[in-house]
């Protein structure tokens, strides 16, 4: 799934990241190494890390936040995991922000900064973890290409159960391409094989894997996810794990334009 906040293809979350874990991991070390060596240079180093900690945590947070809601599968294992990644990092901020706040008068650290920022630099962890397994088990960020795939296609589109609705222009796809259409606020994969173009509900019913953001081969669709396999003619589920098949609408080419019909 291609990272809705990018600048030319390239995600912005995982390029911030390193800052506030460097920053705030880093802050807790120099305080360890202060409070053993009764050093006030080295507690000050770790308070102005720990406010540059916080600075960029909050600055990478943002783009974050547009991927938990543009980019990770709603309903799927990847959206729990995402919450937890997220809640952690929120919480891991709020630990160094009290230990910065527990400073004495000469910046110096008490012993409960300290348990504060191993605390938070434990939590770090943990969700970055979490984040990793985002990006190297759910492909989260990840633009992946595949033979003659073509560039990454959105859209927002909004009507009334029942409608016909255009969704794309018969030249935007190739065959074996595919598009991630989000019809009122129900996100629909829509293909082009060799048999026309066909729409199914983006989300595998083993995980929730995007499917738009699979592999598209003859009428077949494969979730990146676990290898789930569905038709994109019928929505049939043609190998496992998942075992249910996927909805499917109606589509029908007019002239230059795909049309949708919006499920009642």
């Amino acid at each position: 799934m291609r990272s809705r906040a990018s600048f030319k293809a390239h995600p912005l979350h995982p390029a911030l990241i390193p800052f506030p874990f460097a920053f705030l991991v880093g802050s807790t070390l120099f305080d360890l190494a202060s409070f053993l060596a009764g050093s006030r240079a080295l507690s000050l180093t770790a308070a102005h890390l720990t406010l540059a900690g916080i600075v960029a945590g909050l600055l990478a947070a943002v783009p974050g936040i547009v991927d938990y809601f543009y980019t990770v599968p709603p309903d799927s294992s990847a959206k729990a995991r995402a919450t937890r990644h997220g809640a952690g990092n929120g919480v891991a901020l709020l630990l160094f922000a009290l230990a910065f706040w527990q400073r004495d008068a000469d910046w110096n650290a008490t012993l409960l900064t300290m348990g504060l920022e191993l605390l938070g630099a434990g939590l770090l962890a943990y969700s970055g973890w979490l984040g990793g397994t985002l990006v190297t088990r759910n492909l989260i960020s990840v633009d992946h290409r595949y033979a003659d795939k073509g560039r990454w296609q959105e859209g927002t589109f909004s009507g009334r159960p029942g409608d016909e609705i255009v969704v794309a222009a018969v030249g935007d796809l190739k065959d074996g391409q595919m598009k991630l259409v989000h019809v009122n606020r129900r996100r629909v994969a829509l293909a082009r094989t060799a048999s026309g173009f066909h729409a199914v509900d983006d989300g595998c019913t083993h995980r929730g894997g995007s499917l738009a953001g699979g592999v598209l081969i003859g009428d077949t669709v494969q979730c990146l996810w676990h290898g789930s396999q569905f038709d994109v003619r019928t929505g049939k589920a043609v190998c496992g794990p998942a075992q249910d098949g996927v909805k499917s609408f109606a589509v029908r080419v007019d002239r230059d334009h795909v049309l949708l019909r919006i499920p009642k």
